[in-house]
C-alpha cells in the first residue's frame, strides 16, 4: 500500500499540473472564459489521471479494466470535484475565511478519499 500511496502522490502532482497547465492554455493563453478553462482541465485531468492510476498507481491491485471499472473512476472523479467544490462554499462562501483557505483540505482530505475511493472500490 506504502508504493500505491507513493506512486498516487506522484501521479497525482502531474495530473494536477497538467489540469493546471490546460486551465492557463485556456483561460489565459486564448482568453475564453476561465469557467470553460476549468472544464477543459478538469476532463483532461480525469481522463489522464484514470490512464495513469490504472496502469501506474494501482498496477499490482485488482485485476481487469472494465467498463465499470471508467464508470467507477468517473464517478469517483467527481466527487472529489463535488467534495472540492464544498470546501469553497465552506471555507470561502460561508466563513469567508478567503480564497486560499479550501487549498489546504484540497491538498489533504480530498486526495486522501479520492486514494481510499480508488483503491477500495474502482481498483481493487
Amino acid at each position: 500500500m506504502i508504493g500505491q500511496l507513493a506512486r498516487f502522490i506522484v501521479s497525482g502532482a502531474f495530473v494536477t499540473a497538467l489540469g493546471v497547465g490546460v486551465y492557463a492554455l485556456v483561460a489565459l493563453g486564448l482568453r475564453w472564459h476561465p469557467q470553460l478553462g476549468n472544464f477543459l482541465a478538469y476532463v483532461v485531468a480525469m481522463a489522464t489521471g484514470y490512464i495513469m492510476h490504472s496502469r501506474w498507481s494501482f498496477r499490482d491491485h485488482g485485476g481487469e479494466r472494465t467498463g465499470g471499472t471508467k464508470l467507477k473512476f468517473v464517478i469517483v472523479s467527481l466527487a472529489s470535484l463535488a467534495l472540492n467544490s464544498f470546501w469553497v462554499w465552506l471555507l470561502y462562501t460561508k466563513l469567508q475565511w478567503g480564497r486560499g483557505a479550501p487549498i489546504v483540505p484540497m491538498l489533504f482530505v480530498t486526495p486522501a478519499v479520492t486514494f481510499t475511493l480508488n483503491r477500495q472500490w474502482v481498483f481493487r
